[in-house]
């Protein structure tokens, strides 16, 4: 007979063995919280899968794993999933997708590994896949948030969430529109080519912009290897590099080097990712593209250093200088070259479109995109900790690359190592925006926010219980609270670019929406007047 109270539990969990090893504990951890509150309301947590000690974890490690483990849960079985770190959505995807029974997705509130990361970016493949799903987060499980929530779905099979701040754009006006509108028609006019090297970097099925939809843009993929990648940063030459590493010493950024290849970063690291952002360069040149994006992760990582220094300075104005090979032509000279990272095409088309945009206006066009990583109150506001995995323009530091060091990737992600392009961002007005799919539509939300300087031991704090290594930035978002924007946000990624003021933030924003709206997509203010 069946037993209405028992809820399957999967968590799906990195493809790296040593993430898993070592993020595991915290997983353990918030599954027995989990669980004790569903028992709270009389329910039965059973995990669907079990602890491996020959692994020294209990997560879902591979799709195909995640498949055989799915064939033994009740289709029709209320899920949940729990995560407490970054996930690989494929692992659980293909199972998610014949489950007709109401499913849960679940993060613990923490900073310590990115499960709230993890959880965004899983719902944003349910999202773009039309799977039904709830979800929730908490810090202990216990919290009336939570448990109204959980009552809610163990009852009906839904959580209901507040989304008043979403308001449908209206259109822009003056300046904003004909700046818009103009940069659409120039890309449906004139196409655009983003460069794509390898396509699904760590299983985030959100971010592959299907060709039917994207080519209704006026952008276009080429489609190209991190094996050529790999290849090109071999080609490039040793004064080259090292020109282009004093070209950076120049300008005082530091770089926390040690002696050991296994743990520390070293200066051979960093001259192969300075290979690499030359090659990447070139090959950008050589097939015209506007943007690019580096997987970063699988396949790159097993031969070379982190991809993070490259794709910090690739976003940067100011950059060191790229020839082409022969020497005669300075390459995307006085510019950036759009980079989105782990090629997150949806942050991909936003950075092509902010870049051009924001030259319009006259505003720095340095942009970029974070892991909305985790956020508390502070002083009366909720301040968001926007935590990219490695690297952003150094523009978005008070004093360039001045206030820039590079550290060490964490061994359990880069074998080879690898530095960041890291610091704490500078206060200021921002635009955030998201690209996103649903119902096989693009779609994006836009959204105002302030840049806030913590004291700089709430900083320190801050980065000590998240990833010291990587670059920060505390941001405020208007109108939004912490429980809407992850109700609504369909990405683990946001993606963020600074304008001089509140007024030139505003206009910048509208313009955005309303090239988005010209160039198809369904576009929606967060937090904003939608006049």
């Amino acid at each position: 007979m069946k037993d209405d109270r028992i809820i399957y539990l999967v968590a799906s969990g990195d493809l790296r063995l040593d993430a898993n090893q070592v993020c595991w504990p915290a997983q353990a951890a918030m599954e027995q919280a989990l669980a004790q509150s569903v028992e709270r309301l009389s329910g039965k947590v059973v995990r669907a899968h079990p602890y491996v000690p020959d692994k020294k974890h209990g997560f879902l490690d591979s799709q195909r794993y995640g498949m055989d483990v799915f064939k033994s849960i009740p289709e029709d079985a209320p899920l949940i999933v729990a995560e407490a770190v970054w996930q690989y959505s494929h692992h659980v995807l293909p199972g998610l997708t014949t489950h007709t029974g109401p499913i849960l997705t679940v993060a613990n509130w923490s900073g310590q590994w990115p499960g709230l990361v993890g959880l965004l970016n899983l719902n944003g493949s349910l999202t773009k896949a039309g799977i039904a799903y709830s979800s929730l987060w908490s810090v202990d499980f216990a919290d009336e948030f939570f448990l109204n929530g959980l009552q809610e779905w163990m009852r009906t099979g839904t959580v209901t969430h507040d989304r008043s701040h979403v308001h449908a754009f209206q259109g822009a006006t003056g300046r904003a529109s004909q700046i818009g509108e103009a940069e659409a028609a120039r890309l449906k006019k004139e196409k655009a080519i983003i460069g794509v090297f390898d396509e699904g970097c760590m299983g985030m099925f959100n971010a592959i912009v299907p060709d039917h939809l994207l080519h209704r843009t006026g952008i276009f993929k080429e489609r190209l290897s991190q094996s050529s990648l790999a290849y090109a940063a071999t080609q490039v030459s040793d004064v080259e590099v090292e020109a282009t590493f004093q070209w950076l010493q120049h300008r005082g950024m530091r770089f926390a080097f040690g002696t050991d290849e296994a743990t520390e970063l070293t200066r051979s690291q960093v001259l192969l990712q300075l290979k690499m952002y030359i090659a990447a360069v070139r090959i950008a040149d050589n097939f015209g593209c506007a943007a690019i994006g580096i997987q970063y992760q699988q396949g790159l990582k097993d031969v070379l250093p982190a991809s993070d220094l490259a794709e910090g300075l690739l976003n940067n104005t100011e950059r060191p200088p790229v020839f082409s090979a022969d020497g005669k032509r300075e390459l995307f000279a006085g510019t950036a070259l759009p980079h989105f990272n782990e090629v997150d095409e949806c942050a991909g088309i936003d950075a092509l479109v902010t870049h051009r945009i924001w030259n319009t206006l006259g505003l720095p066009p340095e942009n970029t995109l974070h892991d909305l990583r985790f956020g508390e109150d502070f002083d009366g506001s909720f301040v968001w900790v926007l935590e990219i995995s490695g690297a952003v323009p150094a523009a978005h530091f008070a004093n360039g690359y001045a206030d820039a060091s590079s550290e060490r990737q964490p061994p359990m992600y880069f074998r080879l190592g690898g530095g960041t392009l890291t610091g704490n961002s500078h206060p200021g007005e921002i635009v955030w925006s998201r690209v996103f799919i649903e119902n096989d539509r693009l779609k994006a939300d836009l959204g105002r926010g302030t840049v806030v300087r913590l004291p700089e031991q709430e900083t320190e704090r801050r980065w000590s219980i998240t990833t010291r290594q990587w670059p920060m930035m505390s941001a405020v978002l208007h109108g939004v609270s912490r429980n809407q924007m992850m109700a609504q946000h369909k990405a683990n990624h946001i993606h963020v670019a600074y304008a001089n003021d509140a007024a030139t933030a505003d206009e910048a924003m509208m313009a955005k929406a309303e090239c988005f709206r010209a160039m198809g997509m369904e576009v929606s203010l967060c937090g904003v007047s939608p006049a």
